[in-house]
């Protein structure tokens, strides 16, 4: 795709023409080790402060840092599943500057060489359509622990259970043209790496967090503007919101006469706005250079090859798979293969059904009830096999639509296997032609009016079979209630 060229791509109007977003993403994904990168102290979220943290993270002199051998898989699995290089010599380095909260005074990370080269993802937009954003590269470092601030009037806190996590920074092309772009590559990533396995994606307790690089230019320019970083940006909606403020910031400042600073920004979601945080460094200012206490990793095809092998099906080859073989839709498809957990529970849901009955069913009830009680798919009270003896109950004629419904809505406070709520309640859908016959003739009697109409407009004939619906509480085979009324109202078909 030329994306110098897409007519599709976003536009903001200012008062001298139109502008354009150019944007590149720099991801932090924690590695889903239980282990830190080169300590044995553990990951685990929520502990006390500085719970977790081992003689290196605490940067005790004489202590050597072991590369998490685990956490190398992993990186290497992240690159194959964004169709990337891997890169057999790759090398730490240490990039030197000071933070309170990073006690050896350098962050271990990589820069000319690392583990992971050039791939690519490709997002899926609203409106269908695909879009390839190149990956620069991904890099394994260590993170740096946390300074709080906010609980001594004039003293601040330093908590280093994070310092040492390992992080797989995952840097895109400047290939990103709008805010929905940037969301959807965030929606995409944070899909695979959950796919893998490799980071939980969870971005409230920062284990997956952004840096945006936003520049503009006037619409059709190749020439690419300064740009400036927005720090730590912690869920869509913020990457969105605060690409959008950046770039309309930017296009007010030039048409106004200013110039762009390359800086590092905040992005302040109670404003809806950036502040500038400090100069933007570059690499020269960290003076990066090969960590002496530990080898290049050297990995063999061997290695790659069997963690390639060990990679699980990924969401744009499910969603292929969704279309070609249960013939459901491209959005259908897409909706179902976002989350690994929703795409299980469909295929267990849909195992020797109606593919696109059981997609509804997912798409539109499940989702909506779960998303009224705040809970995800895993944490589901109605689990896919139940739901799918529910639909059995519809396919063996035994309850009607309407009723399954109200049944589904009941299991979530209810465990009985849903033949027994049925039984319990009395739902049993009627079929039998002499007990519904009575309802069907009252309901034609009463509605004369709706009855000339249908002489005229036979499609209108879903009004009567909802009030002969409504008349048996539902129970009444909505097949065979068409059926005698086209008889008695002598309609064709």
């Amino acid at each position: 795709m030329d994306l110098e060229n897409d007519p599709m791509s976003y536009r903001i109007e200012g008062a001298t023409g139109s502008w354009e977003i150019v944007c590149g993403l720099e991801v932090h994904a924690q590695v889903a080790t239980e282990s830190k990168l080169f300590s044995g102290a553990s990951t685990a979220f929520g502990g006390a402060p500085n719970s977790h943290v081992a003689m290196l993270d605490a940067g005790m002199p004489g202590m050597l840092p072991v590369v998490n051998e685990r956490a190398v898989e992993m990186a290497v699995m992240t690159g194959l599943g964004l169709n990337a290089k891997i890169n057999n010599l790759s090398i730490f380095e240490r990039k030197n500057y000071f933070y309170p909260d990073l006690p050896l005074g350098y962050q271990i990370s990589q820069y000319q060489a690392p583990i992971v080269g050039e791939g690519v993802l490709t997002i899926d937009m609203e409106d269908g359509s695909n879009r390839p954003i190149r990956i620069t590269r991904l890099h394994l470092e260590a993170d740096a622990g946390k300074s709080i601030h906010d609980r001594l009037p004039n003293e601040t806190l330093i908590d280093l259970n994070r310092c040492g996590v390992a992080l797989m920074e995952i840097v895109s092309e400047p290939d990103i043209r709008s805010p929905e772009e940037a969301a959807a590559y965030m929606r995409k990533l944070r899909s695979i790496l959950r796919y893998l396995g490799t980071c939980d994606g969870d971005m409230e307790k920062g284990n997956l967090r952004c840096d945006a690089n936003v520049s503009v230019r006037r619409a059709g320019s190749d020439e690419l503007g300064t740009r400036c970083e927005i720090k730590n940006l912690n869920s869509m909606r913020f990457v969105a919101r605060a690409i959008e403020h950046e770039a309309r910031r930017q296009v007010e400042l030039i048409e106004g006469g200013g110039h762009v600073v390359q800086e590092t920004r905040l992005y302040d979601s109670d404003k809806g706005e950036t502040r500038s945080m400090r100069g933007k460094e570059e690499a020269h200012d960290y003076r990066y250079f090969p960590d002496p206490d530990l080898l290049p990793i050297v990995l063999g095809d061997d290695l790659v090859k069997r963690l390639k092998a060990s990679l699980p099906e990924l969401p744009d080859q499910k969603k292929e798979r969704f279309v070609r073989d249960h013939g459901l839709s491209a959005y259908d498809a897409d909706v179902l293969t976002g989350e690994r957990a929703t795409a299980e529970y469909f295929e267990v849901l849909s195992a020797g059904r109606d593919a696109k009955q059981a997609a509804n069913w997912v798409i539109n009830d499940l989702y909506g009830a779960l998303g009224r009680m705040g809970l995800s798919i895993e944490q589901s009270p109605v689990s896919a096999d139940r739901l799918g003896r529910l639909l059995d109950l519809i396919g063996d004629g035994t309850i009607s639509g309407k009723i399954a419904k109200d049944i589904f809505a009941s299991m979530f406070d209810d465990d009985r296997e849903p033949l027994a709520i049925v039984e319990a309640r009395g739902l049993r859908q009627v079929s039998d032609a002499g007990s519904i016959e009575p309802i069907v003739d009252a309901v034609i009697a009463a509605h004369p009016e709706q009855v000339t109409a249908l002489q005229k407009n036979p499609k209108a004939i879903g009004w009567l079979i909802g009030q002969v619906m409504k008349q048996s509480q539902g129970k009444a085979n909505p097949k065979m209630v068409g059926d005698l009324l086209k008889v008695k109202l002598e309609l064709d078909g």
